[in-house]
C-alpha cells in the first residue's frame, strides 16, 4: 500500500511538471506575447485618447456648444443625499470610445494597405522544368531524351 502511494505521488509530480511545461509553452507562444504587448499599448493609448478628449476636444466643443460635458448632471430627488446622475461623464466616455474606434479603424486600414503592397502576388505558377522518368520514377530534366539514373531511352 505504501508503494502504491509513492507511485501515485510520483505520477502527480510528473503530471504537475507536464502542466507547468505546457503552461510555459503556451505563454511563450508568439500570440500570447503579442496579446500582452497589445493590452499594455492599448492601456497607454486609452490614456492618450482620454487626454485628447478631456484636454483638447471638450474645451473646443465647449466654445461652440457653450457647455463642458463633464459638468452635466441631473439630481434625482431632493435632499442632501439625493443620487446624482452624471450623464456628462458618459458623453465624455462615449466620445473617447468613438475617437479610439476611429483611430484603430484608420490604423488597421493603413496596416492592411501596407501589407497588401508588401505581399508578393503570384500571377501564375511557374512552368515545370522537370518530369518523372516513366521507368525509374526519378526527377529528370523536361527536355531529356535519356534518363541519367536508369539510362532508359525516353520516347517523349
Amino acid at each position: 500500500m505504501g508503494k502504491e502511494k509513492n507511485v501515485k505521488s510520483v505520477k502527480n509530480l510528473e503530471k504537475g511538471k507536464g502542466l507547468v511545461a505546457e503552461f510555459r509553452k503556451f505563454i511563450m507562444r508568439g500570440n500570447v506575447m503579442d496579446m500582452a504587448v497589445g493590452v499594455i499599448v492599448g492601456g497607454a493609448f486609452t490614456s492618450i485618447v482620454t487626454s485628447l478628449n478631456k484636454d483638447i476636444l471638450t474645451p473646443i466643443l465647449g466654445i461652440f456648444g457653450g457647455t463642458d460635458f463633464s459638468n452635466l448632471y441631473v439630481t434625482l430627488g431632493s435632499g442632501e443625499n439625493a443620487p446624482v446622475l452624471y450623464y456628462g461623464n458618459f458623453i465624455t466616455a462615449l466620445i473617447n470610445f468613438l475617437i479610439t474606434a476611429l483611430v484603430i479603424f484608420f490604423l488597421v486600414k493603413g496596416i492592411n494597405a501596407i501589407s497588401a503592397r508588401l505581399v508578393r502576388k503570384e500571377d501564375k505558377p511557374a512552368a515545370p522544368t522537370t518530369k518523372k522518368c516513366p521507368y525509374c520514377m526519378s526527377e529528370i530534366a523536361l527536355d531529356a531524351t535519356r534518363c541519367p539514373h536508369c539510362t532508359s531511352h525516353l520516347d517523349e
